[in-house]
């Protein structure tokens, strides 16, 4: 009964035990120059500079005895097992190559699909360049045009701001001419006011000359009909 893995190995590493001469070889005594100090207590079962006892065979090694009689044979097959492993792995290579088919010709697909996309990509590329150099075109016609449209709303605007200040100023020449008139008809008629100074004179000549304002007139303003002063 021979037992393999990990934990059968870590059981015959313990069981490993450092000979008299391995020991005295790792004394601190026969350590030829300044080392690790060896651990304090028992010596470990294994450690890093211990070498297992058990090693492996080279290839110029002789067999066992207890193999030396042993002819290797290959094992037995069963002709119905055979024959039915054989069509099985036939249906496999058939199925693994029907699959290959299937994706060879689905790539071929998608490649051809997409060689057609860049083909329609290159023409909706052309068509959208053709687009938008019209669009450019259309903009800068646009742009002349409203350009156009500023400049002759601004002279427009500027010639409605000269009419009016030419109007404003023509009615403001006006104005002043007007009150100018009343000015100079008002000087005039102030050369007939009642002062104090020429009021006994003014009174002496209404007194020289009376008037007499009851009368009547028709409608083309004639005097028809006047009463005599008393």
């Amino acid at each position: 009964y021979v037992t393999s893995g990990p934990a059968a190995m870590l059981r015959a590493l313990r069981r490993c035990r450092p000979g008299p001469a391995l020991g005295a070889a790792l004394s601190p005594a026969a350590r030829p120059g300044p080392g690790p100090e060896p651990l304090p207590g028992p010596f470990p079962a294994w450690g890093p500079r211990l070498v297992p006892a058990r090693g492996r065979k080279t290839r110029n090694d002789p067999p066992a005895k207890s193999k030396a009689s042993r002819l290797k044979l290959p094992p037995p097959v069963d002709p119905e097992e055979l024959l039915v492993v054989t069509e099985r792995y036939r249906l496999h290579r058939l199925v693994l190559s029907a699959l290959r088919a299937e994706f060879r010709a689905e790539v071929l697909q998608k490649k051809r699909e997409a060689q057609l996309s860049r083909e329609d990509s290159v023409e909706l590329s052309e068509e959208h360049r053709r687009l938008m150099a019209w669009n450019d075109a259309e903009n800068a016609r646009q742009r002349a045009r409203r350009e156009e449209r500023l400049r002759k709303e601004e002279e427009e605007e500027k010639r409605q701001k000269l009419h009016a200040a030419e109007q404003g100023a023509r009615r403001l020449e006006a104005f002043l001419k007007e009150k100018e008139k009343e000015v100079l008809q008002l000087q005039e008629e102030a050369k007939t006011f009642i002062t104090p100074e020429n009021l006994d004179a003014r009174i002496e000549e209404c007194l020289d000359n009376p008037r007499n304002y009851n009368f009547a007139i028709d409608k083309d303003g004639r005097v028809v009909k006047r009463t005599v002063l008393s």
